[in-house]
């Protein structure tokens, strides 16, 4: 299972949010409680395996939906490292290049898009070693990779797949096929 963390002030108006480590806004934290409730009545999840980004957004999350004091930090869960993109807006970035995309464009300083899917393979090795449920707090595009990759799709796969803040995702097999179960879902609408 993995969850995206609640709402930030920059997840609110649209900024690359890498590395910058800010806290939830007011309505990121109510919504993070409302995953309380579902983990809690989900099967398995009083055993399940719990890590979380060492972002405060994500340990947050974890910390309001009632696993926080279960909870191993993974560095490999940190959300992408934008580089020269951090805090800036896709839409203002077009106006000078009107094709621009983060999984595209030349990141001169923080990583690539192949870097981001290695650490996402690195956490998809340690999830092959749990046995039972495992349930992952962190960030939009480094579990949108982390789900592509999961398939076997290439990191830019993640691209097809999108995040709400606060939303749950699980991942799962049939039989001995990687699949996505559900995507976004969103215990707030």
């Amino acid at each position: 299972m993995m969850i995206r963390h609640g709402e930030t002030e920059w997840t609110a108006k649209y900024l690359h949010t890498g590395r910058t480590d800010i806290p939830l806004n007011a309505h990121g934290e109510q919504r993070a409680r409302l995953l309380e409730p579902i983990l809690r009545a989900t099967p398995g999840i009083e055993s399940a395996t719990v890590l979380t980004s060492p972002l405060q957004r994500a340990r947050r999350t974890c910390e309001l939906a009632g696993l926080g004091d279960r909870a191993t930090v993974v560095d490999d869960l940190m959300e992408w490292d934008y580089g020269e993109f951090e805090g800036t807006r896709t839409a203002d970035l077009r106006v000078a290049d009107p094709t621009w995309s983060i999984w595209t464009a030349p990141v001169e300083r923080g990583e690539n898009l192949a870097a981001v899917g290695d650490r996402a393979d690195r956490v998809v090795a340690i999830l092959d070693t749990i046995e039972g449920m495992a349930v992952l707090f962190a960030h939009a595009h480094i579990l949108r990779i982390l789900g592509a990759r999961w398939c076997g799709f290439p990191p830019i796969g993640g691209t097809r797949l999108t995040l709400d803040p606060a939303s749950i995702s699980v991942l799962g097999h049939e039989r001995e096929t990687r699949v996505i179960e559900s995507w976004n879902r969103s215990p707030h609408y």
